[in-house]
């Protein structure tokens, strides 16, 4: 097989995205890839002279951006990165992409119109995406992410919710388990203590992982509370969790898994991944910094 060809955006040229992506094709080897630049072109050529990797890179800016000071010509340089590097897969140039991070208000005054990444490339691929994450200790998938606590109720219906199973147990196949060991967490407290406290588990969601279990393989528990499914995947009790929404899954993931966590998205028809991190404006350009979760980005690419 030949190399891997990822693409690989800047995110806002002003955060930490530039820096960390720099450091790694810089600092490491990447076996069997070759990676495709998008971004300002100073970035692009300071990599190029000192990588030994295979690196290209298609120019989309040539000012100079500041790190740590923002202004709404890099937010249009991060989606116009986005925008070449999902042309990039469409047009097979590419095989996955790895995205920096942006300011989603900065991107939104000028004109981006997505509540994140992962809508974008749903939107410009096609396909219906699961957000992700996976760690050194952790792998998590999300049922419902961007929308407002009290829309999750309403938006957990039985295709969002089926999907995000079938996206866990497809991740764990991919991270090399054959019979992948899925636990969900409820929606309610104690995953509604048999309808004390909720009745969400009892009369939907439970009854659709019966469903589920009749077509997948390994195993899929009922609803857990989700104040104990976290520790009881780190136990080894399971392969991937599956939350419900966002802060249920990403508190504990962030909590153990901070420097080395992916943002993985499932579900379209090319691989799309990105560190697990903001743009980091208050400490860009100040060299402290942790490259660990954009490396474990670029590493899980090329391994997915």
């Amino acid at each position: 097989m030949g190399r891997k060809r990822i693409a690989i955006t800047c995110g806002d040229p002003s955060g930490l995205g530039p820096e960390l992506i720099e450091r790694c094709l810089v600092e490491n080897r990447y076996e069997g890839a070759e990676f495709v630049l998008f971004g300002p072109g100073n970035w692009i050529d300071s990599i190029v002279r000192r990588s030994d990797l295979a690196v290209s890179g298609e120019s989309l800016s040539e000012q100079v951006f500041e790190a740590g000071q923002p202004n709404p010509k890099g937010a249009k340089v991060a989606m116009a990165a986005m925008e070449a590097a999902a042309r990039s897969c469409l047009e097979g140039r590419c095989d996955a992409v790895v995205t920096g991070p942006i300011a989603k208000s900065l991107c939104a005054e000028v004109g981006y119109e997505f509540p994140g990444q992962t809508e974008f490339f749903a939107y410009r691929w096609g396909g219906e995406p699961t957000m992700a994450f996976v760690g050194e200790r952790l792998a998590l998938c999300l049922a419902t992410w961007h929308i407002p606590l009290a829309e999750v109720p309403e938006a957990l219906t039985r295709p969002v919710f089926e999907r995000a199973v079938e996206a866990a147990h497809m991740l764990g196949k991919r991270l090399g388990r054959m019979e992948p060991r899925v636990i969900v967490c409820g929606l309610n407290p104690h995953a509604g203590e048999d309808g004390l406290l909720g009745s969400e588990e009892k009369e939907r969601l439970n009854p659709w992982l019966d469903a589920l279990r009749a077509r997948l393989t390994g195993s899929i528990e009922g609803c857990v509370p989700g104040d104990t499914a976290f520790a009881r995947a780190m136990k080894g009790e399971a392969d991937v969790v599956v939350a419900t929404y966002h802060d249920q899954g990403l508190a504990p993931f962030k909590a153990v898994d901070f420097d080395s966590g992916v943002n993985v998205t499932l579900g379209l028809p090319h691989l799309r991944v990105s560190p697990d991190h903001g743009t980091g404006f208050g400490i860009a350009g100040k060299g402290i910094a942790s490259p660990g979760s954009t490396s474990k980005a670029i590493e899980l690419a090329i391994r997915l």
